[in-house]
């Protein structure tokens, strides 16, 4: 009996940290996300995608950079093996964001299924969100909520853009650019708030100084190398600090 009601508790206890998650979308980073995908919905009409077409892009792609980077392929006439290319290169940002967030999520009951669904709803607006929360909540837990905020994020998101690609096809192009750049000005915010130790605050620098200079250099791989050097400088500058002290 005892195992029964166990059991049966089990995914009510689901359910209901699912809609926690899922209720903190009223929140404003996702309202900032929601801005910009308006912005983004007025350039997938420029782009001559069908509202379908757009829709489909922004679930697909989820991560709003290398969606801009598909729509503005299309607008300029950019060969498709490139546009991947460019895709795979503004994605691979992700990958030590998962690595950093997935260990976080993970318990000892998490089926695989749940962290490789986790992990294609990884973007900078849901690992900042998980990183501030998922350490408030018992681990078991965690997955549901994440998925919650996640999954309910993305449908807000995309009903957004297929409205903003039908109602705002005509926006003038430097609004509908300040949209879609209030999503890196917030990451700026949030990412500055939610550091923790000195090298993180290294990163965030490095990054604002090498960002620019790599973009006129290489601006098809600025932010690859942008990343790798400036948290490469970070760490290696962190560690030297540390041994000092240490001497």
């Amino acid at each position: 009996m005892g195992k029964a009601a166990s059991s049966s508790k089990q995914p009510r206890a689901t359910l209901s940290w699912f809609l926690k998650g899922a209720s903190n979308v009223v929140s404003l980073p996702a309202l900032i996300l929601i801005m910009s995908f308006i912005g983004f919905g007025a350039l997938t009409a420029e782009a001559g995608l069908t509202v379908w077409q757009a829709m489909f892009l922004g679930i697909t792609t989820w991560a709003l950079p290398s969606a801009v980077l598909v729509a503005g392929a299309i607008i300029n006439d950019v060969p498709f093996y490139a546009t991947v290319f460019a895709v795979v290169l503004a994605s691979v940002r992700l990958l030590p964001m998962t690595m950093a967030l997935v260990p976080m999520l993970k318990s000892d009951k998490t089926k695989l299924s749940s962290l490789l669904l986790s992990a294609y709803f990884m973007a900078v607006t849901s690992w900042v969100f998980a990183m501030n929360r998922l350490p408030e909540i018992e681990r078991e837990n965690r997955v549901p909520f994440f998925l919650g905020f996640a999954l309910t994020l993305a449908m807000v998101v995309v009903i957004t853009l297929g409205i903003a690609h039908s109602l705002v096809p005509n926006l003038p192009v430097p609004i509908a650019a300040a949209l879609i750049f209030l999503t890196p000005v917030y990451f700026l915010l949030s990412m500055t708030a939610a550091a923790r130790i000195t090298s993180e605050y290294w990163a965030i620098g490095f990054g604002l100084v090498l960002g620019p200079i790599f973009h006129l250099i290489t601006p098809d791989t600025d932010l690859l190398w942008c990343g790798l050097l400036g948290g490469t400088m970070s760490y290696g500058l962190s560690r030297l600090v540390e041994s000092r002290k240490g001497a």
